[in-house]
């Protein structure tokens, strides 16, 4: 009996089911990355002078990419509370309330007064509604990229693990590119009365898009199966902290260079641009676009360099290439505009590269019944401690200390990633031994 089951369970699914759930994840992903660098480009050239007029400049974008990183605190919150939902009432109810709340907080910040017309009304309002994002994404977790890289050929399970990671440079480029167009065809007064508000109500409306695509497959009862057959179950005791803590903890720093670099080639130079060299904004924007494309090229290498020498080792050697670029990537940001753009496309070359594998070797090393969870918690918590603060810190130290402390930074995000490969191949091989035991 127990055979059985085993071998129903890694039974694969047809090309076809692999397809659907590969084009529900990147649906799912782009949406979620299209909704945060709109409020995270938002939050250098809107929010400072419209919500947080009362400060300086510099001091003004401080608090906008403090509201940001309050979305990644809010995530692990928003994960307990809707598994919550989850083990009540089903994935169906769960992942339509998340994306309702997404979808209610983005049009929401779209209809926000000025600080001139509401004062501290305004600020706390933004702070709930981003709050409410990032509460939402935590519980939008369908786990349809786990039940990917479980279904997914031997051979290229290195290849379907970056279609995830494609959400990102997409949700980049178009957010960059809406705002290029805002920018290009409005007068300065035009883009901060109105025209910023433009890209969340199209935000809004991808997530709709979005909910109605992921619903579609997430609550069939074909998909139902599949999810029953890979035991991927919604799960949050006291016991599955205890059994997976070691790999928790690890797993939240993993992917911490990869993702302290995103913000150090999108948000962070944006704003440093912004503040010292404001009419090169549209320019950088075109700039990222391009970075962007650069990016999707590297994730999708990365599936094939990792089927051929592994997913941690292919990390690792990211890690190290960035700590290199941590070290030379301020002299290049502090020259003028055509170095400011290799700073970008390296840093990009290197990003799509390490983000393309940085989730899907951390959720491999769950245990089958933690796999669920574990990978929405890790995943919560890899973003609040390597991409939250990482915008407000970089800018906070290259302002007071010069660029090179932003390098001293992202470097030390680099050797974290280190430590915790190591950590985490531990217990990697501990568990394995333990299984052999077992048998």
């Amino acid at each position: 009996m127990e055979l059985a089951a085993d071998s129903d369970r890694s039974a694969p699914v047809s090309q076809g089911r692999l397809t659907d759930i590969a084009i529900g994840v990147v649906i799912g992903r782009t949406s979620e990355f299209f909704d945060f660098f709109v409020f995270a480009i938002a939050a250098v050239l809107v929010f400072p002078q419209f919500i947080f007029s009362f400060a300086t400049p510099l001091d003004g974008t401080l608090f906008a990419f403090l509201v940001l990183a309050l979305g990644f605190v809010a995530r692990p919150v928003g994960s307990f509370v809707f598994t919550a939902i989850d083990r009540r009432w089903g994935r169906g109810v769960k992942l339509t309330a998340s994306l309702f709340l997404l979808g209610m907080s983005t049009v929401a910040i779209s209809f926000l007064p000025s600080f001139e017309s509401e004062g501290w009304l305004t600020v706390a309002s933004l702070c709930l509604f981003r709050m409410g994002q990032g509460a939402a994404l935590g519980g939008a977790y369908d786990g349809m990229s786990s039940l990917l890289a479980m279904n997914a050929p031997e051979d290229r399970k290195a290849r379907y693990a970056t279609l995830p990671q494609i959400g990102a440079p997409i949700g980049l480029i178009l957010a960059s590119a809406l705002f290029v167009f805002l920018r290009m065809n409005l007068t300065e007064d035009e883009f901060l009365n109105y025209g910023w508000r433009y890209p969340f109500f199209v935000a809004f409306a991808i997530n709709v898009v979005a909910l109605f695509a992921r619903l579609r497959l997430a609550v069939s009862e074909e998909f139902e199966a599949l999810y029953a057959k890979a035991e991927l179950r919604p799960r949050i005791n006291p016991r599955l902290l205890l059994d997976e803590a070691s790999n928790l903890i690890a797993g939240s720093f993993v992917p911490l260079a990869t993702l302290a670099l995103m913000h150090m080639v999108t948000v962070f130079p944006l704003a440093w641009i912004h503040l010292n060299a404001p009419e090169n904004v549209v320019a950088f924007l075109w700039i990222e676009i391009f970075g962007g494309a650069i990016g999707l090229g590297g994730i999708i290498a990365s599936g094939f360099l990792a089927d051929r020498i592994g997913r941690r080792s292919l990390l690792r050697n990211c890690a190290i290439a960035i700590a290199v670029y941590a070290v030379i990537s301020p002299v290049l940001l502090g020259l003028g505009l055509s170095w400011q753009a290799l700073y970008v496309f390296i840093g990009f070359a290197l990003l799509g590269l390490s983000f393309g594998q940085s989730s899907g070797v951390v959720a491999a090393g769950f245990a089958m019944e933690n796999r669920y969870t574990a990978s929405n918690l890790t995943s919560d918590l890899s973003w609040m401690f390597g991409a939250g603060f990482a915008p407000v810190v970089a800018l906070f130290l290259a302002e007071r200390f010069g660029l090179w402390s932003a390098g001293v930074y992202l470097l030390s995000g680099a050797l974290c990633t280190l430590a915790a490969l190591t950590l985490f191949r531990r217990n990697m091989q501990q568990r394995q031994a333990e299984d052999r035991s077992w048998r």
